[in-house]
C-alpha cells in the first residue's frame, strides 16, 4: 500500500504504541515476509504447518519467553489499525473489572463470512463463533470479530495450549481462547472500531480498495497542511512523500517512494516523481519524469517530456522540453534547449556530464560523456 508492504504499516502502529517486542509469525512465502521486516529488527517465528490462528499465535511463545506484559495479537493484513486503538485495548485490560481478554470488534456493512461476537449490554462477551460453525441466529449478529485481541502473556500461553480443533475446518481457532476463559468464569470484553480501521485484505480487489482508502486520507492531509490539489482524486502519493506548503499539484500526478517537494513548488499535470528532490519555487511538467537521484534546486524548471535521473538542475536553470539529463550537473541559470540528451552510457559504464553556470545549450544537442 502506497509503495510499502502492508505489514510494515501495521508494525508502525505498534512501534508508536511503545511495543517492547514485535514478533511476526510467518508461514508460506516466509522469505518475502522475513526480508520485508528484517530492517526493522522485528523477530520472526515460523508456523511450519498452517493449522489455524491459535496455532499460529502459539508459535510466538519461544520468541516472547520471559515477557510478562500485554500481548496484542493482530492479523498481518490489517494495515490501518491505529495506535490509539491499540492503546485503548491495553488500557481496557487494566480497568476495575480486569477482563482476561479484550477483543476488537466492528460492525461491517456486509458481515459476510466474518466470525461473530455475541455480547451483552455491558460489552461482556457471551460467545464468539466462526461463521462456518455459526447457527442462523448467530449469523444474524452484526458485531464481528476483527481478529485483534489483547491479553496478558501469563494468561495467553496456557489458553492457547488448551485450544482444540473440533470444528468444521479442523483448525485451532484463536477466538476459542475467549470461550475457554468463559468456562473458567473469567470475563472477556469487546470494544469497537470502525470497519475502515480493521478491514482485512484477502483479494486484489480488497487491496485496491485499501490503497484508495489510504490515498484519500493522505490527500486530505496534504491539503490540510497547505498544498493545493486541483483534482485530489487523481493525485497518488507514496508512504513517505513529503510535501511543503503552498505547493500546487495539478491533475494526474504520481509520487513514487522517496519524493520530497519544497514550498511553493508547481507540479503540472501528468508528472511522475520518484526518489527526487524538488526545492522551493521550482516548476515541474507537464509530462515530466523525475527519477531517483534527480534534484531540482530553487527556482529551476523542467517542462514537458523532460526526464532526469541522478542529475542536478541548479538554481534558476531550465530544461523546458524534450530533454534527458542523466548523471549530469547543470549550473545555475543554464538553459537547456529542446532535444538535448546527455549520452551517459556506452554499453558498459555510465559517465557524468557537467554544464556550467549560465550555459546555453542549443536545440538537438547530444552531449557525449566522458
Amino acid at each position: 500500500i502506497a509503495g510499502r508492504p502492508m505489514l510494515l504499516h501495521l508494525l508502525d502502529s505498534f512501534e508508536a504504541a511503545g511495543a517492547s517486542e514485535r514478533v511476526v509469525v510467518v508461514g508460506s512465502l516466509r522469505e518475502q515476509v522475513e526480508a520485508a521486516v528484517a530492517p526493522l529488527g522485528v523477530r520472526t517465528a515460523v508456523q511450519e504447518e498452517q493449522l489455524g490462528t491459535a496455532h499460529a499465535a502459539l508459535q510466538a511463545k519461544a520468541a516472547l519467553a520471559g515477557f510478562d506484559g500485554v500481548v496484542v495479537i493482530c492479523f498481518g493484513d490489517v494495515p490501518f489499525l491505529r495506535t490509539e486503538t491499540v492503546n485503548r485495548m491495553i488500557e481496557r485490560l487494566d480497568e476495575a473489572d480486569h477482563p482476561r481478554i479484550v477483543v476488537l470488534g466492528f460492525r461491517p456493512e456486509e458481515p459476510g463470512a466474518y466470525g461473530r461476537i455475541v455480547a451483552d449490554s455491558d460489552t461482556r462477551i457471551l460467545a464468539m463463533i466462526e461463521y462456518k460453525d455459526a447457527t442462523p441466529q448467530q449469523r444474524a449478529e452484526r458485531l464481528c470479530n476483527s481478529g485483534v485481541m489483547a491479553v496478558r502473556a501469563a494468561d495467553l500461553w496456557p489458553l492457547l495450549e488448551r485450544v482444540g480443533n473440533d470444528n468444521a475446518a479442523g483448525e485451532y481457532y484463536l477466538p476459542d481462547i475467549v470461550m475457554l476463559a468463559l468456562r473458567d468464569m473469567e470475563r472477556s470484553v469487546v470494544i469497537e472500531a470502525p470497519e475502515a480501521e480493521v478491514m482485512g485484505i484477502n483479494s486484489r480487489a480488497e487491496l485496491a480498495g485499501a490503497e484508495l482508502a489510504w490515498q484519500r486520507r493522505r490527500r486530505a492531509q496534504a491539503m490540510a497542511d497547505g498544498a493545493t490539489l486541483i483534482a485530489p482524486e487523481t493525485v497518488w502519493f507514496a508512504h513517505d512523500t513529503r510535501i511543503g506548503r503552498d505547493v500546487l499539484i495539478e491533475p494526474n500526478v504520481f509520487f513514487g517512494p522517496g519524493a520530497e517537494i519544497g514550498d511553493k513548488v508547481q507540479i503540472h499535470a501528468f508528472s511522475h516523481i520518484e526518489g527526487a528532490t524538488v526545492m522551493r519555487g521550482a516548476e515541474v511538467g507537464p509530462f515530466a519524469r523525475l527519477r531517483p537521484g534527480a534534484v531540482m534546486e530553487q527556482g529551476s524548471k523542467v517542462g514537458n517530456f523532460v526526464e532526469m535521473k541522478k542529475a542536478v538542475l541548479g538554481p534558476g536553470a531550465k530544461a523546458n522540453h524534450l530533454t534527458y539529463l542523466g548523471d549530469a550537473k547543470v549550473g545555475a541559470g543554464a538553459n537547456i534547449g529542446a532535444g538535448t540528451i546527455t549520452c551517459n552510457y556506452d554499453g558498459f559504464f555510465k559517465y557524468g556530464t557537467e554544464i556550467g553556470h549560465g550555459a546555453f545549450v542549443g536545440s538537438n544537442s547530444a552531449l557525449v560523456a566522458p
